[in-house]
């Protein structure tokens, strides 16, 4: 298995491999209206990997089964145009998403945003391979990585890829979000 930086042709079928890898996912099913809710999660997903691609790094592997991306801490916030539409397909569900308070992650941490693999390759370890591959490009860096996820199976995932629980939250009549780092990789730990 070959993992490259995703294009931006990639992009559409990378969406879908989101779309499908998140269908039942907690949090995009309490914030995503269950109109349209499998059009607008790829919609979503489609316009979170454009902005990730252009500020920060998406990869996948060659049968484009599976994709991470990655935010550094001075991506732009994204275009007035983009936060528009993104609002439009959270629909009547915006003012919730908008009320969750998160704690932040650690100071000039990177952000891996979102991990996918197609569901019917899930288990074959390519998660874990392009999630892994992005950390390396990261800690080149010597920066800490954050991530947030409402998922238990993704917890276990995370732990094994270096990663601590810093807080839990439980939001009012939603699901459970699970706010995690993983710290700076420097020479020292590398030779421990």
């Amino acid at each position: 298995m070959r993992i490259r930086r995703a294009t931006a042709a990639d992009l559409p079928r990378l969406a879908r491999v989101l779309a499908d890898a998140f269908a039942g996912y907690p949090w995009t099913r309490w914030s995503i209206p269950e109109d349209e809710y499998d059009a607008r999660l790829e919609e979503l997903q489609l316009l979170y990997l454009g902005h990730a691609l252009e500020h920060g790094l998406v990869l996948t592997e060659d049968g484009l089964l599976a994709v991470a991306a990655f935010l550094p801490p001075d991506a732009p916030q994204p275009s007035d145009a983009l936060q528009e539409r993104v609002g439009e397909l959270h629909g009547d569900r915006l003012d919730r998403l908008l009320g969750v308070s998160l704690p932040p992650g650690p100071e000039g941490a990177w952000t891996l945003a979102t991990v996918g693999v197609s569901p019917q390759s899930q288990g074959r370890g390519l998660g874990s391979a392009v999630a892994r591959a992005g950390l390396a490009a990261v800690d080149q860096r010597s920066v800490p990585v954050t991530l947030e996820t409402s998922s238990d199976d993704n917890v276990r995932l995370y732990l094994r890829l270096g990663f601590s629980v810093d807080a839990t939250t439980h939001i009012p009549e939603g699901p459970t979000v699970y706010s995690m780092s993983r710290p700076a990789v420097t020479e020292r730990s590398d030779r421990e």
